[in-house]
């Protein structure tokens, strides 16, 4: 017989900041679905170049240079997109993270721009969480973002930290 699990489960730890592992496999998977986008994005421009001059089905070669910038700025866009229309990417989604202000609210549209911005220049921002006491990145740090764990949608409006709805601090709810 195997003796009970001490790590903490899902509803304990709703509403509190989330650590380095988590964020950093959130990330990984973002950038595979924005991999995925570039792909389909190259792809839907070769099908179409194809059906309308002629030519043979080719990917294009824009040059390294162009490749990176357009896929930067695909990576900011869809982080930015993700975090001001649902809290959240892929990632999070998967991770069950939500990305918050202060407060627990979305991020309003400039400060989630710089933030996907800081978080695609400066990756390694993602290593300030073990030293902080809240568990801030460095890009929550300079934007006042915040990253909780939110597998059941109530985080949103609350404050950071605070527990579900219908919880007390400690405590285990109403429904035992």
């Amino acid at each position: 017989m195997t003796a009970p699990s001490r790590t903490r489960r899902p509803p304990e730890i709703q509403g509190s900041p989330a650590g380095l592992v988590s964020r950093t496999v959130a990330a990984a998977i973002d950038t595979f679905v924005v991999l995925g986008i570039l792909l389909a994005l190259q792809s839907g421009y070769a099908a179409a170049r194809s059906l309308l001059t002629g030519q043979p089905f080719a990917f294009p070669d824009p040059g390294p240079g162009f490749t990176v910038a357009f896929g930067y700025t695909v990576l900011v866009v869809y982080l930015a997109a993700g975090w001001v229309f649902g809290g959240r990417t892929a990632g999070d989604q998967l991770m069950g993270l939500r990305v918050t202000d202060g407060s627990g609210r979305r991020l309003t549209s400039g400060i989630a721009l710089l933030r996907a911005v800081l978080c695609v220049a400066l990756p390694v921002g993602l290593l300030w969480i073990p030293f902080s006491r809240h568990g801030a990145s460095l890009q929550d740090v300079l934007t006042g973002s915040a990253v909780v764990h939110d597998w059941y949608g109530g985080t949103h409006g609350r404050p950071v930290g605070s527990p579900p709805a219908g919880e007390a601090r400690g405590g285990r709810g109403r429904m035992g």
